[in-house]
């Protein structure tokens, strides 16, 4: 079995950024298939475009754009490529950066598919600040990752403790709406009143429901910014913007730049 080391994955890599115990690399992915291989370092894989298929000893992965999964250290899984571009954004964490910032992996062993879009967020942060100030943005990368890990460790928290009925079905019914809703709406489809949806929603999602909200619709925009036949306006309509100007107010809010910015970073 194929053991990879710092820097290398299957592909053609586009940029590699090394900083103080953090590798970053931007690589679009050329093998339809790659045998069962392990990386040496415990790393973050975020595609960008396109699709892969990864499987590992336990679960089998189906990734877009916007998928997120992390893998500990020699943690063996394969991939399979459907036709098509497909590129990834990978962060690779050496013993020694997860010692600096006290972060044990003992609770992340193997791998994450993580559906969370606060996490997502905070990659396409990450992603962003590798493309703005490589060269002296180390120290806002380590923070946002620092940052990451510890919303991985308050949602893996929160995942443990018993869950009303409704939760599950908030995140549904926020990830299929075509356009806003009110609370009151939000509080008849779930079957509960709506100050208990707005004074309990944050215990189990770390966050306000307008947030929530808001980093759902953004990160479905982020995962279509790719798509040079989408243009912003139509971007805006598919992710419940009541236009492009609305939308555009929503991103500069959590990425700091415009679509069109990212987009051409992109």
């Amino acid at each position: 079995m194929n053991n990879l080391k710092t820097g290398q994955f299957y592909g053609t890599t586009n940029e590699t950024i090394r900083l103080n115990g953090l590798t970053l690399t931007d690589t679009e992915y050329t093998h339809e298939k790659v045998d069962w291989h392990y990386h040496e370092n415990a790393y973050f894989t975020f595609i960008l475009e396109g699709r892969v298929i990864e499987g590992n000893k336990k679960e089998t992965y189906h990734c877009s754009a916007g998928s997120l999964l992390f893998h500990n250290w020699q943690e063996s899984h394969y991939n399979i490529k459907p036709n098509g571009f497909t590129r990834g954004f990978h962060i690779e964490l050496e013993q020694d950066w997860l010692c600096k910032y006290e972060i044990s992996n003992a609770g992340i062993q193997g791998s994450i598919n993580f559906a969370d879009p606060l996490i997502k967020m905070l990659m396409y942060n990450l992603f962003r600040e590798s493309k703005l100030d490589q060269h002296n943005g180390a120290l806002t990368i380590d923070m946002l990752l620092v940052e990451l890990f510890s919303l991985m460790n308050n949602i893996q928290l929160t995942s443990d403790r018993k869950k009303p009925i409704w939760v599950e079905k908030v995140k549904e019914l926020l990830y299929e709406a075509h356009e806003d809703l009110n609370l009151i709406d939000m509080a008849k489809a779930l079957n509960i009143h709506p100050v208990h949806l707005s004074r309990d929603f944050a215990k189990y999602f770390n966050c306000k429901l307008g947030d929530y909200r808001r980093a759902v619709k953004i990160e479905k925009a982020l995962s279509l910014l790719p798509r040079t036949d989408l243009s912003l306006t139509e971007i805006a309509l598919q992710c419940g913007f009541a236009d492009q100007s609305h939308f555009i107010r929503s991103f500069k809010s959590l990425q700091h730049i415009s679509p069109l910015q990212y987009r051409r970073l992109l």
